[in-house]
């Protein structure tokens, strides 16, 4: 199909193409163009289905009405729900999203927002990985607007929007022991990024005020590993800690390791073991028994991201940094 031009609609509408220009880039009035003029320009842009190119806009002002959105990994049911959420709101304000996962590589990190400023996005909504505080330092020096979700830096002056990590893992846990648990096992990751120190803390504050921390019950798995050793890190964990009575996954994909691997031991839950997990996942929803969660309130943290982002870009020089917390859910199903 052929594409539409201002030339076009100039022909159609039998007036000049710098008419057709002036009247699509909202300058009419500005140039004593009549308003039957314009009205006539507006009806024949419409009736043609003309779009402006995004590339001459760019070029003419400077803008681009796109906002980049760098994730832990689009793959993860969580971040690409919450890449939806943000699409959809950026779009009912007529903007565009570039979204891509950094794997939680610092390099690819930097070589994502290196592209995205090239591409001259607007704005950057961003789970940053442990060493990107530098980098995100670089682009307030340039004044470009950024807000970061999932996570953060403790010191940094930057807006961010994330789920309240402490009361979530807390909560949990305290239902696990109210629930009988007495030996309450917890499977983090190696990254030692602020979301999930928050997410242990939760859990070992709740088990030290029921009097029964016990410091052992900690795996650390190792972001980059397969599923595969995953699995396997798991079943060795849990066969030198046969008195686990309950566990607390820091994140979904553990979860989804640790179903596996109570399959593969042949674990019964919740008879053998009781399970809550952070994130939620269909698969929690389809497992036999249905697994309980964290769950995070994605459309409340893209909305608000998507707020703050605006209000930068809008006035950079006036907006002021806001750290948001959010709070999560306990969503009890069987596993517990």
């Amino acid at each position: 199909m052929k594409r539409i031009t201002i030339k076009d609609i100039a022909t159609e509408a039998q007036v000049s193409i710098s008419t057709v220009s002036f009247v699509i880039n909202g300058k009419g009035e500005k140039m004593a163009i009549s308003p039957a003029v314009i009205k006539k320009v507006q009806e024949v842009a419409k009736k043609l289905h003309y779009r402006p190119s995004m590339i001459a806009s760019s070029l003419r002002t400077g803008k681009t009405r796109s906002i980049g959105l760098i994730v832990e990994d689009i793959s993860n049911q969580f971040f690409a729900d919450l890449a939806r959420v943000i699409e959809d709101e950026a779009k009912n304000i007529d903007y565009r999203v570039f979204y891509c996962s950094t794997g939680d590589d610092d390099a690819r990190s930097e070589e994502l927002v290196q592209s995205l400023l090239q591409a001259n996005v607007e704005g950057f909504i961003i789970t940053p990985t442990k060493n990107l505080e530098k980098t995100i330092d670089l682009l307030l020096k340039l004044q470009k607007p950024v807000v970061l979700i999932d996570r953060y830096f403790a010191h940094q002056k930057v807006s961010h929007v994330v789920m309240d990590n402490y009361e979530g893992s807390y909560s949990a846990t305290r239902f696990l022991i109210e629930k009988g648990c007495k030996n309450i096992a917890v499977v983090n990751n190696k990254s030692q990024m602020i979301q999930m120190k928050l997410r242990e803390k939760g859990y070992t504050d709740a088990l030290k005020e029921a009097g029964i921390y016990d410091k052992s019950l900690a795996l650390y798995l190792d972001y980059h590993a397969n599923e595969k050793s995953r699995i396997d890190s798991l079943v060795a964990f849990f066969k030198a800690n046969p008195k686990i009575d309950a566990v607390l996954f820091l994140a979904n994909y553990m979860g989804l390791a640790g179903l596996q691997a109570f399959r593969g031991m042949g674990y019964k839950i919740p008879e053998d073991i009781s399970v809550i997990s952070f994130d939620d996942h269909d698969s929690f929803k389809l497992h036999t028994p249905t697994i309980s969660v964290i769950a995070q309130p994605i459309e409340d943290i893209a909305i608000k991201s998507i707020q703050l982002l605006m209000s930068q870009m809008t006035d950079f020089d006036a907006f002021k940094v806001e750290k948001v917390l959010k709070k999560g859910t306990l969503i009890v199903r069987e596993s517990v």
